[in-house]
């Protein structure tokens, strides 16, 4: 059991060979993932918004990482176009992915939309995700201890899904409708680990939080009291990215990492601490709500799922 012996990044086993995307890497939980991944000896593809700042990144590593084997390419989630182009690119460049983090997130900013027209943090945080799984599946499938992570938060439990408003036009709340892209990530990474495991494919769906980490997630978005609390007040209490980390580390390379499970801080109220196996909220776990979603989410990204299975 994790407990017996506390996960750390040194734990990660031998990642020469695999190839990994993460996206949003360019600064907090995705810096340190893919810091801790080319350490490690992987292939790690920094899929970011800002090719500046991923440029940045890279020399950030190799500097203190020299002959680490990284790539910078544009992705944004919120633009669903930009999704299927980066998606196109990774197909063009490489015959496999061995693992997709799904990382990136904004949280709280005031109420706007996508290129598509859907509220920025469900887009962004979820279908953004939602498509770019879709659309690489078949390159999981044919990778080595395929897997998709997805990254969720604690906030999950606070969360649910405004069927009714998605978009947050009739009633928005920066906060309550993050919380709903949270319960998204979530449902959604339980909702496709039962179809993979249906399928009989070789890919597993393992889901994560990181606790609370100090990132730029909790400044660069939020105004307001949100930003004063997240960024400044409760400040003093939150994990290095380093440590926020662990949990996703975990989920990606832990060969006792299983496909439906939920990967947390073991500390109080799985605010920080060690990566442990924490409990989704009843609601999450839903087939109900799961199916649901996903009917939504192919209809709203214009995407379907394939589910090749191991040749």
């Amino acid at each position: 059991m994790m407990k017996k012996q506390r996960w750390t990044a040194e734990h990660i086993p031998d990642q020469a060979r695999r190839v990994f995307v993460v996206t949003g890497a360019n600064s907090g939980l995705g810096l340190a993932t893919t810091r801790a991944l080319a350490r490690k000896g992987g292939r790690v593809i920094l899929a970011v918004r800002d090719m500046a700042k991923g440029h940045q990144a890279v020399a950030e590593i190799t500097a203190e990482q020299p002959g680490a084997d990284l790539a910078v390419r544009h992705l944004d989630l919120a633009d669903l176009d930009s999704v299927r182009a980066f998606a196109d690119q990774l197909r063009a460049e490489h015959p496999r992915l061995d693992v997709l983090v799904n990382n990136a997130g904004v949280m709280a900013p005031p109420r706007s939309l996508s290129a598509q027209g859907h509220e920025l943090q469900f887009a962004c945080n979820h279908l953004g995700h939602f498509a770019l799984t879709a659309l690489v599946l078949d390159l999981l499938a044919a990778g080595t201890d395929p897997r998709v992570v997805t990254v969720s938060s604690a906030n999950h439990r606070q969360g649910r899904l405004h069927f009714d408003d998605l978009s947050g036009e009739r009633t928005y709340s920066p906060m309550g409708f993050y919380n709903q892209s949270k319960f998204a990530n979530a449902v959604f990474g339980r909702e496709l680990h039962r179809r993979l495991a249906a399928a009989g494919s070789p890919v597993r769906s393992v889901l994560a939080h990181p606790g609370y980490t100090a990132t730029n997630l909790q400044t660069s978005s939020p105004v307001g009291m949100v930003k004063l609390l997240f960024g400044r007040v409760l400040l003093p209490l939150a994990q290095t990215p380093e440590q926020g980390a662990l949990p996703q580390l975990y989920a990606a390379t832990a060969h006792e990492a299983q496909g439906g499970e939920f990967i947390g801080p073991d500390g109080f109220s799985e605010l920080r601490g060690g990566p442990t196996r924490v409990q989704l909220s009843p609601a999450a776990s839903d087939p109900q709500i799961g199916h649901r979603l996903w009917e939504l989410s192919e209809q709203l990204t214009s995407t379907r799922f394939a589910f090749p299975v191991a040749s």
